[in-house]
């Protein structure tokens, strides 16, 4: 089933309408036909039909070392699987449920079970018993595969609560083997005829959100959801990644494939035969590893990985003595990507003589060392799940990674908007992508509307509670006149102090979290006198802060009440109050002792922070924020 073109061509600028002397819509037309028949589930067999000697897939063995994936040879494996789903009694639209970090065989199940007409259910590895057993429940599952023995464990005790529950495989025992062995004997007409009784409209996936107000809600992506997705980022976006270097397009995927971002880049990968590799760890020195091992030629990162990268190599420069010189290139960086971002845009000359003499000094020093911590032949990368900024975002386009960032939802199939190539503006999330509207509501929601929509939430009777036809995000944002959407906060989470001022806790808060020293801080102040701050601190951030200043004897609770490591994070604040006016400002901040996780409840598996549970645990904190001050 190939991608069938329509016009207008990648780059189109977005229609739009204004009220009030504001932009208030913008809409891209679709690039492609949504496909009228067929589904996911033949992207691997049309793959194989059309080339199968290509190149769609890295797999990494026990020895360290990648392995090729042809087309024709993933065909073959994702049809053995599915016969075996089938053996093992699944009935078209049963749901399958996946416990496992980021891998190959995820990857691999996913389309063997779609091509057996089943429907999958991710869940996040480090998921709770409670919320596992939740989703295996709402969802009626009737398969689970999990990777340890200890997430067997989790769920064999909760199978008395599970009466659909009628099958548990465990991965690392070499569960995908075995299913494909039981069913070696059956023909291959069984999955033939399974797949050619699916359509766009057929139920593809589950995806529960991440549940920081309640309990997590199944969403209902079809099949054709993730076309309309795919097919328009690909047309969109692949020609870029394709150019960047004589060599295929290749991307190393460390995104948890229980979440809608990570699902996505698989499926756009294999669409677009695009090579694609799985790392199962995000820790920093697994992860520069996989990169270093695999050398992607672009990304798909949440901001976390960028930050991570940027504050690692900050780190080492500073052990070197050479902070000064890495704050000096980063500076250069930042001028030097906005001064490109201003000539594409066509406002501005571009990069004047003196800046290009000094990025050419720190290209070798510093820009390549980044460059090479992500792989070495990285020159594009695509951002979402939370704003990068625009100082971080210049800092990598000035390094040569230009970097795009995007903005969606688990109901919307993840990217909604993009930035569009070779056209960014820092400090947006781009344009619709082609097939999709975005609108301001009246109360500044943003609305979406496109083929990536979802289809409602599982077990809830109707569709979406729509708006005039339009997807409420909860998110408020803004359209300038171009139509580049830039996203300002939550709707229920924006603060309103006692003297009624709006907060929009969610800039500041990202802005803090790019510091290396602050792990997770929550923005306070909903009918108070001003604006307050919990900042948690990060761990390898604040281990290197420790050696440098020798002070690994402090303990946690010595560390909050440190004065220099308090002046060191009132700079942090200083930065972040910059880019807001005073009343919006943070005046006074608290450092806790202990940090925000997903096992102590206070953030969703995605890292979401789960404000309530944060507010009643810490409400002391809180309550200090705003007692008087001796004197």
């Amino acid at each position: 089933m190939a991608i069938r073109r329509t016009l207008p061509p990648p780059g189109a600028k977005p229609e739009t309408t204004a009220a009030g002397g504001k932009v208030v819509t913008a809409a891209v037309r679709p690039l492609v036909e949504p496909p009228k028949r067929g589904s996911l589930a033949d992207i691997p067999f049309t793959n194989a039909d059309e080339a199968p000697g290509d190149v769609v897939l890295s797999r990494k063995g026990p020895d360290g070392v990648w392995r090729d994936v042809t087309a024709e040879a993933f065909r073959h494996e994702v049809l053995g699987l599915a016969k075996g789903l089938i053996a093992a009694g699944l009935k078209p639209g049963d749901r399958v449920a996946v416990m496992a970090r980021t891998s190959y065989a995820w990857t691999l199940l996913d389309f063997a079970a779609w091509a057996a007409g089943l429907v999958t259910v991710p869940v996040y590895p480090t998921s709770s018993a409670s919320q596992t057993e939740w989703i295996l429940a709402d969802s009626g599952a009737a398969a689970c595969v999990v990777e340890s023995v200890e997430q067997a464990r989790m769920v064999s005790a909760a199978r008395v609560r599970l009466p659909e529950l009628r099958e548990l495989w465990q991965l690392d025992t070499g569960a995908l083997d075995q299913i494909a062995a039981d069913g070696r004997t059956l023909p291959d007409a069984l999955v033939t005829s399974r797949r050619q009784s699916m359509a766009p409209d057929t139920v593809a996936t589950l995806i529960y959100t991440s549940g920081t107000t309640g309990r997590p809600k199944g969403c209902i992506l079809t099949h054709g959801n993730f076309f309309a997705e795919v097919d328009n980022a690909i047309e969109l976006l692949h020609p870029v990644f394709r150019s960047v270097s004589s060599e295929p397009a290749s991307t190393l995927l460390f995104l948890p494939l229980s979440h809608v971002f990570g699902r996505m880049v698989a499926v756009g990968c294999l669409r677009a035969r695009v090579r694609l590799g799985h790392a199962p760890s995000i820790a920093t020195e697994d992860l520069l590893a996989d990169l270093a091992g695999f050398r992607p030629t672009f990304l798909l990162a949440i901001p976390y990985v960028l930050e991570k990268v940027y504050n690692t190599g900050r780190a080492t420069a500073e052990k070197l003595g050479r902070a000064a010189s890495f704050d000096r290139a980063a500076r250069v960086a930042q001028a030097y990507g906005r001064a490109q971002v201003a000539r594409q845009t066509g406002t501005g000359p571009g990069p004047g003589l003196g800046l290009r003499l000094a990025h050419a000094l720190y290209d070798p020093l510093v820009y390549r060392r980044i460059r090479a911590a992500l792989g070495g032949k990285v020159r594009y990368a695509i951002c979402g799940g939370s704003p990068l900024g625009a100082r971080l975002a210049a800092f990598y386009a000035g390094a040569g990674v230009m970097v795009y960032e995007g903005y969606g939802l688990t109901e919307t199939t993840a990217a909604a908007t993009v930035t569009p190539p070779l056209q960014p503006r820092l400090g947006t999330v781009g344009w619709p992508l082609p097939g999709t509207a975005v609108k301001i509501g009246a109360d500044g929601e943003v609305l979406l509307r496109g083929g990536q929509v979802f289809a409602g939430y599982w077990n809830d009777e109707g569709p979406f509670p729509a708006v005039e036809g339009w997807f409420p995000t909860g998110d408020v944002g803004e359209l300038d006149a171009e139509g580049y959407l830039t996203i300002t906060g939550r709707k229920k989470e924006i603060i309103i102090t006692a003297g009624g001022k709006n907060v929009a806790p969610a800039p500041l808060e990202d802005r803090l979290r790019a510091h290396p020293l602050v792990g997770q801080c929550m923005v306070v102040g909903d009918n108070r006198p001003y604006v307050g701050a919990l900042i948690t601190l990060e761990a390898d951030g604040l281990a290197h802060w420790r050696r440098m200043r020798h002070k690994e004897g402090l303990g946690p609770a010595e560390l909050a009440g440190d004065p220099e490591l308090l002046a060191e994070l009132q700079k942090a604040v200083d930065e972040a109050n910059a880019t807001v006016s005073r009343a919006e400002s943070i005046r006074r901040f608290r450092v806790l002792a202990v940090d925000f996780t997903e096992e102590g409840g206070h953030l969703t598996p995605s890292l979401k922070i789960r404000r309530a549970a944060v507010a009643r645990d810490f409400a002391a904190d809180i309550e200090a924020l705003y007692a008087r001050r001796d004197g």
